[in-house]
């Protein structure tokens, strides 16, 4: 009963919001309810039977999470997750809100949430992870994270505060340096020694600027990738499996995902259902989701940072007629975009968002030629997808988050679960 009174404030703010805001209201009935109940979230999270499960790292969080709590629920298990939006402390209390009943208590025996890297490390002072993934460390957004290491440290945290098992990515230099530093039961996932020198590389990685790490064997690695095709290794069973998007990141995903849900369902995981469940998986939304708009296909990709535009460039389909690039007010320091190699990206038809100046700066000096640039961003949505079809490949927006959340927002694209296979 102590947490009816901010639990139906908080559910009252997210109603209001969603009236004004459609698919909106996630961060603010949160922001609320960690006023005036700031320990709901913490008693939440510590009250699971099988323990809580924290997924992090610079990037791959979000399909990660996903993966895992999708073999976690085909076996049986009653879980209880956030949006890859909600990857805060704030986003904790708003799906608290959303989930709970009036007395605080949420249905699930299991947590499984994906946590922001960033804040990652203040949480775990106060609720202890039975199992981690740190999935890796990447150059990000200076504005944020001034050098790797600081994230590398708040990693670490999470390390030490966890009571089972972490997992971490044996090809990372970041995450064996975690793997030096704490005692806790320690399992690995990567490339094939074969396949890391033929892709592998494109996973650039944080330098450490220290001595290099020998690479530990991988219980779960990949052995091949032919496209969306990946072959690997769990534990000496071999599966194969077709990844929901495209490219090595996506891959390294998938294994960390079985290598969590082995950790997780221990001897009860029935890889072949894993296998199945991963075949079946829709990306995430905006990380290589295809969606119809106006009667048409389009690509949606998700660029956040150096290496999350880099892959997602690299891995775009060759001559694409018609891409769309908006860069929004979320990215506060657009320098960080010309570390990009943008030899893929041939061209693009419509450059747009809070940042389109800076974009098209980009662009040109790049060499990449732009059609239209486009200030006010509803024309530029209402233009490109009145373009009749390209003649090759299919329409393609890359954009960052604030872009992402105005575009589906005006295209009423507002549910982060209407993703399907294709």
């Amino acid at each position: 009963m102590r947490y009816l009174p901010a639990l139906l404030v908080g559910r009252l703010v997210r109603f209001a919001v969603r009236l004004v805001r459609p698919g909106g209201g996630s961060a603010l009935p949160g922001l609320v309810v960690s006023k005036l109940a700031p320990n709901l979230v913490y008693k939440t999270l510590n009250s699971f039977e099988h323990g809580l499960v924290i997924i992090t790292g610079t990037a791959g969080k979000s399909t990660t999470t996903k993966m895992v709590v999708a073999i976690a629920r085909a076996h049986g298990m009653v879980v209880f997750t956030n949006p890859s939006t909600a990857n805060i402390e704030q986003g904790f209390f708003s799906t608290v809100v959303r989930q709970a009943n009036l007395f605080g208590k949420v249905p699930g025996s299991i947590a499984i949430l994906e946590m922001d890297e960033g804040h990652a490390a203040s949480i775990v002072e106060r609720i202890k992870p039975k199992t981690s993934v740190i999935l890796n460390v990447f150059e990000d957004q200076l504005d944020r994270f001034v050098d790797p290491a600081l994230v590398r440290d708040k990693l670490l945290q999470v390390a030490k505060a966890t009571y089972g098992t972490v997992v971490l990515n044996a090809d990372d230099q970041n995450c064996l340096l975690i793997a030096e530093q704490t005692h806790q039961n320690k399992e690995f996932f990567g490339l094939g020694k074969s396949l890391a020198k033929a892709v592998g590389e494109s996973m650039s990685y944080a330098q450490t600027y220290q001595k290099e790490i020998k690479r530990p064997e991988a219980a779960t690695e990949a052995i091949s990738l032919n496209g969306r095709e990946l072959q690997a290794s769990v534990h000496g069973r071999e599966v194969k499996l077709e990844l929901p998007s495209r490219g090595v990141h996506f891959a390294l995903d998938a294994l960390a995902a079985l290598s969590c849900s082995r950790e997780i369902l221990s001897e009860h995981l029935n890889l072949a259902l894993a296998t199945q469940v991963l075949n079946d998986l829709p990306p995430v939304f905006s990380r290589g989701e295809i969606r119809e708009v106006n009667g048409e296909p389009c690509e949606f990709i998700l660029i956040q940072n150096p290496i999350s535009m880099q892959l997602n460039i690299d891995n775009l389909t060759k001559d694409q007629d018609q891409v769309f690039f908006a860069i929004g007010r979320d990215v506060h320091d657009p320098s960080w975009m010309w570390t990009v190699d943008l030899k893929n990206l041939k061209s693009v038809h419509t450059v747009s968002g809070f940042n389109y100046a800076d974009a098209a700066l980009l662009l040109a000096y790049k060499g990449v030629s732009a059609l239209n640039v486009e200030e006010d961003y509803f024309k530029a949505i209402d233009e490109f997808f009145a373009l009749p079809a390209p003649t090759h490949g299919m329409k393609t927006v890359l954009y960052s988050a604030d872009s992402m959340r105005r575009l589906r927002r005006y295209l009423g694209i507002t549910d982060p679960e209407d993703v399907e296979r294709v």
